[in-house]
């Protein structure tokens, strides 16, 4: 048995519909289950809708909803017309649009837009997909059956980032789910939606879908888990900023989730989490590109221990310097400004210390104010901002002599604001201006790579 999610942009439109359902016809000697991401684009559309009527612009929502269904009634015309399935998935598409139709009028006679709204709007996005797919690939001849992920995977009332219970899942995959595969069908599953113990619907985050395929191939014992997408895997760096980039054939999870937190958007970095307690291979591949080999993401790379695997950037991150001669020789200091950032919801990236100073990076600064205000009360804070993190990932470069050396060598031309090495083996990150990141990644890239 194997797991194949497929995101946004291998499902966007008719043709890319079509070539998925013939990458599921060519896989199907191997039981699969489908996990489907909602068509590219419509969760964005979904929550921009949602907050116009919030504030107010009610008539924008409607025009931008309307939109939205023209988008899927087009693919289903383009895949379904002339075929039994038609009739029935145009009315369940019809439905679903009023239904959202009426939760966007209630946010904007509120002028509330709770999370448990807020949930309910996003998860159309993947039911409005899986509705059409599921009738695509039965015309192509594959005998699915469309499933609805809410009865299946089982989470906290955390709205809008809710936490699975295995347990629940595993238990649930089993009698549900299990049968199904048994007598030959193909199931097809909504990523990113899921429900908490009374029924209400929740999402697991952004990214979601590839945490469902991960929690469904852990529930089942899956052979793999492979994750389509529309390009050839994992490479040593961002193609939008580096030129020359290569595919990197074989990964271990420990890098793979590393580079997927550092800012490699390929890969959800939550998929690893059951991917790794069960020990199953995730295979990242290109829809427009099947033939390719992909990545291969295992438990132990092959790849010689000290070798640089990827090089990874966040663009635009802020510095905290927090300086106070109250540390010196205290306890209980870090302890204080943690309490703060644990406070305002708010996670640190690197963080590098000396007697009486901490450093510390975040991508998130949406409260950086209100954390600045509460850190000064006992300390003198000071911000930097367009800074941009790189990351140098490979198994044990911490212990790999010159590694460190040709790095900061090839960027002796810029000033570096932050180091941190000894926290982790499998990399090494610093901070520079965000001004001269392109340039600084190509350089790198240029020395493990060309």
């Amino acid at each position: 048995m194997r797991v194949m999610k497929f995101g946004g942009t291998s499902i966007k439109d008719s043709e890319a519909m079509k070539r998925v359902a013939e990458i599921i016809q060519s896989q199907f000697k191997f039981t699969p289950v489908i996990v489907l991401s909602a068509i590219a684009g419509v969760t964005n559309q979904l929550e921009d809708i949602a907050l116009s009527a919030k504030s107010g612009e009610i008539k924008k929502s409607e025009n931008n909803l309307l939109h939205l269904k023209e988008i899927h009634v087009k693919i289903v015309q383009e895949t379904l017309y002339n075929t039994e399935h038609y009739t029935n998935v145009i009315d369940l598409i019809e439905k679903y649009f009023r239904e959202i139709e009426s939760l966007i009028k209630g946010v904007y006679l509120l002028s509330e837009l709770t999370p448990k709204a807020l949930a309910r709007i996003l998860s159309y996005g993947e039911l409005l997909s899986t509705t059409i797919f599921s009738s695509v690939l039965q015309v192509s001849g594959v005998d699915s059956i469309l499933l609805d992920s809410r009865q299946l995977i089982k989470t906290d009332t955390n709205f809008l980032k809710a936490e699975p219970k295995i347990d629940k899942i595993k238990e649930l995959t089993k009698d549900k789910l299990l049968p199904i595969i048994e007598g030959g069908k193909v199931p097809v599953l909504q990523g990113f939606i899921g429900s908490n113990d009374i029924g209400e619907t929740t999402i697991l985050g952004r990214g979601g879908s590839d945490y469902t395929a991960s929690l469904v191939g852990l529930a089942i014992n899956a052979e793999v888990i492979e994750i389509w997408t529309d390009v050839d895997g994992m490479l040593t760096a961002d193609p939008g900023i580096v030129e020359d980039t290569k595919l990197i054939e074989i990964i271990s999870f420990e890098e793979a989730a590393e580079l997927a937190y550092f800012g490699a958007k390929v890969l959800h970095p939550l998929t690893i989490q059951p991917a790794v307690e069960k020990n199953i291979p995730v295979l990242i591949k290109n829809s427009l590109l099947p033939e390719r080999k992909g990545t291969k993401i295992v438990k132990m790379s092959t790849q010689k221990s000290d070798s640089v695997k990827a090089i990874a950037s966040k663009e635009k991150i802020t510095v905290v310097n927090i300086f106070s001669t109250r540390m010196l020789n205290s306890y209980g200091f870090l302890r204080r400004i943690f309490e703060i950032f644990e406070k305002h919801k708010t996670s640190v990236d690197l963080i590098a210390t000396s007697e009486v100073n901490v450093s510390l990076t975040l991508d998130d600064s949406s409260r950086l104010d209100d954390i600045v205000r509460d850190l000064s009360e006992f300390s003198i804070v000071n911000v930097e901002t367009d800074k941009s993190l790189i990351c140098v990932v490979g198994s044990n470069i911490r212990n790999s002599k010159g590694i460190a050396g040709r790095i900061f060598n090839a960027l002796m031309d810029y000033n570096i604001t932050m180091i941190s090495q000894g926290a982790s083996l499998i990399n090494i990150s610093f901070v520079i201006d965000r001004a001269v990141l392109k340039t600084a990644m190509q350089k790198l890239h240029n020395i493990f790579f060309n």
